[in-house]
């Protein structure tokens, strides 16, 4: 849809509406601003210029942009809907321009797949394959056994994750258990009791963290699968009390984070390690070869 109190002509080809008057009058009975029978202002939605002359009319463009006006209203830049539009635009622009970002970076290296974020991943996947085969300058099949490649890497993200749940909520029904059965519980409550009390001194130190890495640790499983290798680097920068505090978690928790960040990271490294050696040893080819990828297919 469009700003309220817009309208568009069609005055070529023979168009819809070729006379001003009936123009207005369709106008304000679409737009509901004709009040007792008051004749409304068509300016341009440019410039604001009133159009009040049936041959001026008839010269504009088709799909020319009108703002029409009730009585004791004027015309601005604000009110004309260019702001909305340069939104819109900047969002469409902005969204363009990462996935060619993404792109260039597996232009420069095919490696950059494994250290991608999950959501990087899905926006390469979801662009259309004839944009990035232009952009990567590559055939569409292979830009196809590409995203494919990146939907595999995304869909072994998941299943791990998934892994990982199963495998926390195993071990906490056997904590569970076992603390039934314990003859000690009511030492275990006094030792939850002063870990909190330690979390809580805490609450005065800040961390460096984006809001975003943070709502991705505090509510994702497994957080580290989804972010990207430079946060996984800041979050094991991090000071642990001041991530404990942050998350109001407690130490022994943001630890456990920390060391499973740590984990990722190494594994991720590498892998890209891995990939580098192979292709150092494979034909003296400096880069990693589009034309020796095997064809897969993601399985459902």
């Amino acid at each position: 849809g469009f700003p309220p109190r817009w309208c568009y002509s069609d005055t070529r080809q023979g168009g819809v509406i070729a006379c001003l008057i009936f123009f207005c009058s369709a106008a304000s009975g679409i737009l509901a601003i004709d009040k007792a029978g008051e004749p409304i202002t068509l300016v341009l939605a440019e410039d604001g210029t009133i159009v009040d002359d049936e041959d001026y009319f008839l010269c504009l463009p088709s799909n020319t942009k009108f703002v029409a006006l009730a009585k004791n209203e004027k015309w601005s830049s604000k009110n004309s809907g260019t702001t909305w539009l340069s939104e819109s635009a900047d969002e469409v622009d902005s969204a363009t321009e990462k996935w060619k970002q993404l792109a260039r970076q597996l232009k420069d290296d095919l490696s950059n797949i494994i250290l991608m974020s999950e959501e990087d991943l899905q926006v390469l996947i979801d662009v259309p394959r004839s944009d990035l085969a232009e952009e990567l300058a590559q055939s569409q099949t292979k830009i196809q056994v590409l995203q494919d490649t990146l939907q595999q890497v995304l869909d072994r993200r998941e299943e791990e994750r998934q892994s990982r749940q199963l495998l926390e909520l195993y071990l906490q029904a056997l904590k569970n258990e076992d603390s039934i059965l314990s003859k000690v519980a009511g030492r275990e409550k006094e030792m939850d009791v002063v870990d909190t009390g330690t979390s809580s001194t805490g609450t005065s130190a800040k961390t460096a963290l984006s809001d975003q890495i943070l709502a991705a640790l505090k509510e994702k499983p497994a957080p580290e699968l989804c972010l990207d290798s430079q946060d996984l680097e800041l979050v094991l920068k991090e000071d642990t009390q001041a991530l404990a505090s942050a998350l109001r978690w407690d130490k022994q928790k943001a630890e456990a984070l920390q060391q499973a960040c740590d984990q990722e990271l190494s594994k991720r490294l590498q892998q890209v390690q891995t990939l580098h050696s192979l292709r150092s040893t494979s034909k003296g080819k400096k880069t990693l070869p589009w034309g020796d990828w095997p064809s897969s297919k993601r399985k459902k």
